[in-house]
């Protein structure tokens, strides 16, 4: 219940892990997270697997963000003297964050781990003590409360049939809620930018799943899905990008994937309409892998997730498809997605696609409408800046992103090549220079960070052989700016 009403818990998981300086960030990226899970219309996130910055949860608390807090640990049981600073980690998270309006319960029982009666009775009476107005919790993968002794279930849910996504039903008797799920179990093991259109669109089509299972049933919670952003883990390869794991609907950088798009359509029209087609038009096939598909196969079609309630798509101004949401397989979500077949290519135009319109309507009035390019000789290079203006305190920094798009700004798939980075001004830019553009999928970033004591305009260009350059400019200030 929020505010005494009941409340379908709608969220994601967040690590802070962010390219090339690891936890390493100052007060205004930390708090850019929160800002972006709000965009994603979340209501709480959970933090995986350990108490995150004062910053972030500063961020939280103003924005309204619930949040699951928990102490260091995964899966991993030690003996007596581990288990003392287990106990040292619970006291230490609940005194810090006991004031925080968004913290809504705590994990006294570590992520996934097998069951320790006399540890949890410990961590969760010190909860208690500590802070007696929060319930507690702990991930479980294990579907079952034998051995548990918590106040709500949290349950890790990778569950999948005919290559989508499931949740087990609730356990009865007890306040349960999906701590996880989707992430990259449940359907393909990755989703990168460098992947085919089919296998990111599916990441966007199983959240929605999940999502509309859990509003079906009083006795869920809500879903904490698995995960927010991609993060660096140590069982990967050396290599940066290899090191990556990219179940996120985010990618490292906070780019959103064809998954964000799915959390970012369930907001009221009234707000902002919005249509954010899950495909690449510019490829000559939309979800198949290899030959085009014939447009009367239905599994040519392409999801779109939306909040209007009618779609109609053109190419090149020829009506070719009208779409309504998919209600049947969606009852319970508040905008399904809506499912459209389109052409395919046709040989004897060159690339096969003209241009593609998609507009939104809602009751019957026209609110929003994309464009999709197939000319490639009209890519370019489009880059950005979180913030105009940073401190000169030698740790503040933004984020600074560059993606190969159309002339709409629609993500262009299969770029090659690398690009060059340069900056001027009394700034240090934290990246990779230049950057392996293809290897990433055509998407990129780094950070602005300042220099102590100096200010000043600072420009950051971005070159590519084949799709320009772009620059964005920063201004470093010897105030404190707004760090959201």
């Amino acid at each position: 219940l929020l505010n005494g009403a009941p409340h379908k818990v709608f969220g994601l998981n967040r690590h802070q892990s962010y390219p090339y300086v690891g936890f390493a960030m100052p007060q205004r990226v930390q708090r850019r997270d929160a800002a972006i899970l709000a965009d994603l219309n979340c209501t709480m996130v959970r933090c995986s697997h350990y108490p995150q910055s004062p910053h972030f949860l500063d961020a939280c608390d103003e924005l309204g963000l619930m949040v699951w807090q928990e102490p260091p640990g995964w899966v991993h049981l030690g003996g007596a003297r581990w288990q003392d600073m287990v106990l040292q980690d619970v006291r230490d998270m609940v005194i810090r964050d006991r004031n925080r309006p968004s913290v809504i319960v705590w994990a006294t029982r570590l992520d996934e781990t097998g069951n320790a009666p006399a540890l949890y009775a410990k961590t969760r009476r010190l909860a208690y003590e500590l802070d007696g107005t929060r319930p507690t919790t702990g991930a479980m993968r294990v579907h079952s409360t034998d051995g548990w002794a918590q106040d709500v279930f949290g349950f890790d849910d990778y569950h999948g049939s005919d290559g989508g996504a499931v949740l087990l039903p609730p356990l009865p008797g007890v306040p349960y809620l999906v701590s996880e799920t989707v992430g990259a179990l449940a359907g393909p093991p990755r989703f990168r930018w460098v992947d085919s259109d089919r296998v990111l669109a599916s990441q966007a089509l199983m959240h929605a799943q999940v999502h509309d299972i859990a509003a079906a049933d009083a006795r869920y919670a809500g879903v904490l899905a698995w995960a927010g952003v991609d993060y660096a883990s140590m069982n990967g390869g050396r290599r940066i990008w290899r090191s990556l794991k990219t179940p996120g609907v985010l990618d490292s950088f906070r780019v959103p994937k064809p998954g964000a798009g799915f959390y970012r359509s369930q907001v009221d029209p009234a707000l902002r309409g919005v249509i954010l087609p899950t495909f690449s038009w510019g490829r000559s096939e939309v979800l198949r892998d290899g030959a085009p598909t014939a447009l009367t196969d239905p599994s040519a079609a392409v999801m779109i997730a939306t909040n209007c309630d009618r779609l109609e798509v053109f190419v090149d101004d020829v009506h070719v498809a009208t779409g309504v949401p998919d209600a049947r397989r969606f009852p319970y979500l508040a905008y399904p997605p809506v499912f459209v077949e389109l052409p395919v290519a046709d040989p004897a135009h060159g690339s096969g696609r003209g241009e593609l319109r998609i507009d939104g309507y809602v009751r019957g009035q026209w609110i929003a409408t994309v464009r999709m390019s197939a000319d490639t000789s009209r890519d370019r290079l489009e880059m950005t800046a979180d913030d105009q203006a940073i401190q000169s305190d030698g740790s503040d920094a933004t984020r600074v992103t560059f993606r190969a798009v159309d002339a709409y700004g629609n993500r262009r798939a299969n770029v090659t090549g690398d690009v060059v980075l340069s900056l001027s001004g009394p700034a240090l830019l934290v990246g990779d220079n230049p950057f392996a553009f293809g290897a990433y999928g055509g998407v990129g970033g780094a950070f602005v960070r300042s220099l102590a004591g100096q200010t000043g305009t600072v420009t950051v260009a971005a070159e590519h052989r084949s799709l320009g350059r772009a620059v964005v400019h920063v201004t470093v200030t010897d105030r404190a700016s707004d760090p959201t």
